[in-house]
């Protein structure tokens, strides 16, 4: 099948997750996408579409509260994204493809099962920093950012409002990072992958369209289950492939 037809179809359908849960279009097209192709250009291919589809997510009313409560998480994601000391992304044989099969099936074993964080009290900035620190190393060897960052966003029981803005703000600080240090490795690349880039884009938004649409119409707690078992699936076969 044609490259650029694949991508089209792995952003539309990551797209129409991301207009339906508000979340996911990072993670799906990175899992699919780097069973087709090397995780760096997976990556490349990714960031853009995730730039531009969170921008109207980071907008609302709750930005100087959220930014106040977790700027540290969000500075040590964008500064540990940029200076990990390891990157599989850009090392051959650098094992992103495993580490991100680890971290799909970590993730969706999470959603499927929902354990409860402690409440972390007064320790919410030192914690935050922690999760920003892990966040930022994950996202440096794998592409995605995650774990642990979700998880613990959803166990602050912020409002709704909040939690969909604070993911927006957390998946536009990730992908700054990831794409600032993609760009400083593989800077020739970004041109000779312009058309892919730009389908990537064009059936994000066409997806996130459509998602919207069957947002009502779909059990919310259904689709999530069936959404989190991808995810697992999705890692096994990535771990198996990687073994």
């Amino acid at each position: 099948m044609n490259s650029i037809l694949v991508i089209a179809l792995v952003f539309l359908m990551a797209g129409a997750v991301k207009g339906i849960s508000g979340m996911g279009l990072p993670t799906i097209s990175m899992a699919m996408l780097s069973l087709l192709m090397l995780p760096a250009k997976a990556a490349m291919l990714m960031v853009i579409p995730s730039l531009l589809t969170n921008v109207t997510q980071c907008m609302g009313k709750h930005w100087r509260s959220l930014i106040k409560n977790h700027w540290v998480m969000w500075a040590t994601l964008l500064l540990t994204t940029i200076f990990s000391p390891y990157s599989g992304l850009n090392i051959a044989g650098g094992h992103a493809t495993l580490f991100l099969g680890l971290v799909l099936v970590a993730y969706g074993f999470w959603g499927l099962f929902k354990p409860t964080l402690p409440s972390f009290g007064n320790h919410k900035v030192f914690v935050g920093g922690i999760v920003g620190v892990l966040s930022g190393l994950v996202a440096a060897a794998t592409g995605v950012f995650v774990i642990p960052m979700v998880p613990y966003l959803q166990s602050l029981k912020l409002s709704k409002d909040e939690f969909i803005q604070a993911l927006g703000i957390s998946f536009i600080v990730g992908t700054i990072a990831l794409t600032i240090r993609l760009g400083a490795t593989n800077t020739k690349d970004w041109s000779s992958n312009l058309p892919e880039i730009v389908m990537a884009i064009i059936a994000a938004f066409i997806g996130m369209w459509i998602g919207a649409r069957l947002r009502d119409k779909l059990n919310p707690i259904q689709f999530q289950r069936v959404l989190y078992t991808v995810f697992v699936l999705l890692g096994l076969l990535m771990t198996y492939r990687s073994i």
